[in-house]
């Protein structure tokens, strides 16, 4: 079933509010995904070096002395910030691919959560509220966020099947419903080179997504492609460095629902995901439309929306 949450702001004067709403529209959602959740913050841009957001089952030993180690393998300086399971490692910006594979060396049992100059994400299982407590999300703040609590039908309850999933550089997607041919997509993103870890359709339509806007497509024009290429049902929410989009299948079974006030833009699996959120008696309600991208990005119009053709 599965549960998303998405939060766009546009009112600078709530970014430091940014983790405790979205926990709270995340929390809503236990009912539609109670086995695993998982929250990406887009916030703290490092300008010239990067992010790569790291998991381990074992921190206690594969933190130890991560950066220090790290930092001597790629010649380069590196600052460790612990949350619980996760880290947040920062690098320099053209040092990502080598710090991937001297991870793998030296520390095999650490995951790559996500990679970007602001994105972070924390995810694991268990409820959503227990997974927003151990990474301490509502004291985050940011310009953006989404969210997403997992109901597991086609994969194993994992860390790594929990979404959002990143697949590109400060991209990531969470997605509720089942795609059809993931796996003959996975075999051919794999054959070109996109790299996927798990065996969760979402991740397919994260990787997917990326392999069209590195081909030079627009996340629009990716959005608008899936609805071709993607077979069977989703909504898929999307996030990038500067904002978020929406898509729904022609069909669009699941539910879905989206608000926006001068301060924000807000999307829920369900309503009541919004009913807290500042202003909502007097913000625009609609459902989005099946067949249909919708984007919000902090560098053009704020409610810029593109219908699929």
């Amino acid at each position: 079933m599965c549960g998303i949450v998405g939060l766009f702001l546009k009112d600078k004067s709530l970014e430091p509010e940014l983790g405790n709403m979205l926990t709270d529209m995340l929390v809503t959602m236990t009912d539609r995904g109670p086995d695993s959740a998982g929250i990406a913050i887009y916030g703290g841009e490092t300008k010239s070096n990067a992010k790569l957001t790291i998991q381990s089952d074992t921190p206690d030993t594969d933190f130890d002395k991560l950066d220090a180690a790290l930092g001597e393998l790629i010649e380069g300086k590196v600052k460790m910030s612990v949350k619980d399971t996760h880290a947040v490692l920062d690098i320099q910006a053209d040092q990502v691919a080598e710090a991937r594979t001297a991870l793998a060396e030296i520390r095999p049992r650490i995951r790559v959560m996500s990679h970007g100059e602001t994105l972070e994400i924390y995810k694991e299982v268990g409820l959503p509220k227990d997974v927003a407590e151990r990474f301490d999300v509502r004291n985050m703040s940011g310009t953006h966020g989404i969210g997403h609590t997992r109901m597991a039908t086609e994969s194993a309850v994992t860390t790594m099947g929990a979404h959002p999933f990143n697949t590109g550089s400060d991209q990531c997607l969470v997605h509720n419903g089942s795609l059809s041919n993931h796996n003959s997509l996975r075999r051919k993103l794999r054959r070109l080179g996109v790299h996927i870890e798990t065996e969760n359709d979402t991740e397919v339509g994260a990787a997917y997504l990326t392999w069209k806007m590195q081909t030079g497509s627009t996340l629009g024009e990716a959005l608008e492609s899936s609805l071709d290429d993607l077979d069977g049902f989703f909504t898929f929410l999307v996030g990038t460095k500067d904002g978020f989009g929406v898509v729904r299948d022609p069909i669009a079974c699941k539910p879905a629902v989206m608000a926006e006030t001068d301060q924000y833009v807000a999307f829920g699996s369900e309503y009541r995901a919004l009913v807290n959120l500042p202003g909502i008696e007097e913000a625009r309600v609609w459902e989005p439309e099946p067949a249909t991208v919708y984007f919000w990005s902090h560098n053009a119009a704020p409610t810029a929306q593109e219908k699929a053709a």
